[in-house]
């Protein structure tokens, strides 16, 4: 959700200054170390799914639909949206929000059943893709079915039930200082693993929820089903260290949208990495996204070009890479909407656009074909333009991965501070902006192009 009650272009700002807020640990102990997530989180891609703008008829079945494509894709894990009824009581919108539950245990009608719920999970399984699905711990919807326990709920002097955030008005805040909403939300989370056999959850507003109750439930949910992962929405390094898996690189894109935005240094990038290094336990995992339900789509922010190279960018850096309903093909909304609150379909055939479906479907197996990406180890370099262009190394004891991208619109010639330049040779990327250019460490790059660059590793 991540405030959702804000204009997009504060959302980023706002959910990166959670990290910095009075009463938020900044930083943990050096010595403090991630948990160990499970072997297909590090490896995979997440698709971030909205089952209502997913397909004309906005339900599972629609999504249903298209699992041989996104398994084409190469994504291998998918977040729903919430699937949960939206409350009606200060609706937001014509639809209102998806953030807004009525009631844990059930599915939308506008969305289908149970059992297609069921469906839709069982068919990504068969097709060796993982499913985790939103949970909204933080706030309910005004009449939701929980509200039959007013002891769940935040209340004020005068004992009157209230929002999170004053702002928030279309949603009540839960009291986790209730031990009876603590085992409430537990055993609902249980019912998910047990009867639609999801393998985790995408937890919003993740830094809202007390620790302990994340540390609490992890532990619990586990001995149901022991490699389920936790994403949180938030950036905050103690959730990290025992109950999620990953959480959102958040200031790393309020970074890039400074950087392709409003003209900040290129830099910036390596500066927002080196203290998120630093600031979180050693082993942590961040989703990389440049384009969610929260932002106007990457295609209106930056053009095509530049979403590209934002997108070159986070699927080559460390961490997990997001892509988000309809990326793959540009979607169709420029005018930067996310409709949060309405429904605007995917345009899944829009015209005068590179081919995007390959290019990221490359990305993908690239990502999946050497270890080298899925190390935490990535090695900055100097350059010759660094207001404009970033390059660093990503390696392990085989390979050696060089990338390299012009974040701005103008054509540039560089050089990259590489000893072992002659080694490399260009990674093809069918369709894509990382073909063969001048021998290293010389490079031409168009406005917004990227390449990326290969060798094998020799062992003395």
């Amino acid at each position: 959700m991540r405030y959702y009650h804000l204009t997009n272009k504060l959302s980023v700002l706002v959910a990166t200054l959670v990290l910095f807020s009075p009463g938020v640990k900044a930083e943990v102990d050096a010595s403090a170390t991630a948990r160990t997530s499970p072997d297909w989180l590090r490896a995979g891609t997440i698709y971030e799914i909205y089952p209502r703008d997913f397909s004309t008829a906005g339900n599972l079945n629609g999504v249903t639909a298209k699992l041989d494509e996104l398994h084409q894709l190469g994504v291998t894990i998918l977040w729903t949206m919430p699937i949960h009824p939206i409350g009606e009581k200060f609706r937001k919108g014509e639809f209102g929000s998806p953030y807004s539950i009525k009631d844990y245990y059930a599915v939308d009608p506008h969305y289908g059943t149970l059992a297609d719920f069921k469906k839709l999970v069982a068919g990504a399984h068969q097709r060796g893709m993982k499913v985790i699905m939103d949970l909204v711990a933080n706030h309910t919807a005004w009449d939701s079915v929980m509200m039959a326990h007013k002891d769940f709920y935040k209340q004020d002097a005068k004992g009157n039930v209230i929002p999170p955030v004053a702002e928030w008005t279309d949603v009540a805040g839960l009291n986790y200082t209730s031990p009876a909403l603590r085992t409430y939300m537990i055993a609902m989370l249980k019912y998910w693993i047990t009867e639609a056999d999801v393998d985790g959850f995408r937890c919003d507003v993740a830094s809202m929820v007390p620790t302990d109750f994340w540390e609490q439930a992890r532990a619990e949910l586990i001995l149901v089903k022991p490699d389920i992962i936790m994403l949180a929405e938030a950036s905050k390094p103690e959730l990290l260290t025992k109950a999620f898996d990953l959480d959102y690189s958040w200031p790393l894109l309020a970074t890039l949208n400074n950087v392709m935005l409003r003209n900040a240094p290129a830099t910036e990038l390596r500066k927002s990495w080196e203290d998120s290094r630093r600031q979180f336990p050693k082993g942590t995992l961040h989703m990389r996204m440049s384009d969610d339900h929260d932002e106007a789509r990457a295609v209106a922010r930056y053009g095509i070009g530049g979403a590209l190279a934002a997108s070159a960018l986070m699927f080559t850096l460390d961490g997990v890479p997001l892509l988000y309903n309809g990326m793959e093909v540009g979607d169709a909304t420029e005018s930067g909407d996310p409709a949060l609150f309405e429904k605007l379909n995917i345009f899944w055939s829009p015209k005068e656009r590179p081919p995007l479906r390959a290019i990221y479907h490359e990305l993908i197996q690239l990502r999946k074909t050497y270890p080298a990406w899925r190390t935490d180890r990535v090695d900055w370099l100097r350059n010759s333009d660094e207001a404009r262009l970033i390059t660093f190394l990503r390696a392990d004891d085989h390979d050696e991965f060089l990338v390299v991208i012009n974040l701005s619109n103008q054509p540039l010639t560089g050089t990259v501070d590489l000893k072992t330049a002659a080694e490399f040779s260009a990674v093809n990327i069918p369709g894509g902006q990382s073909s063969a250019g001048r021998k290293l460490p010389s490079v031409q790059l168009n406005g917004f192009e990227w390449r990326i660059y290969h060798r094998t590793v020799t062992k003395n």
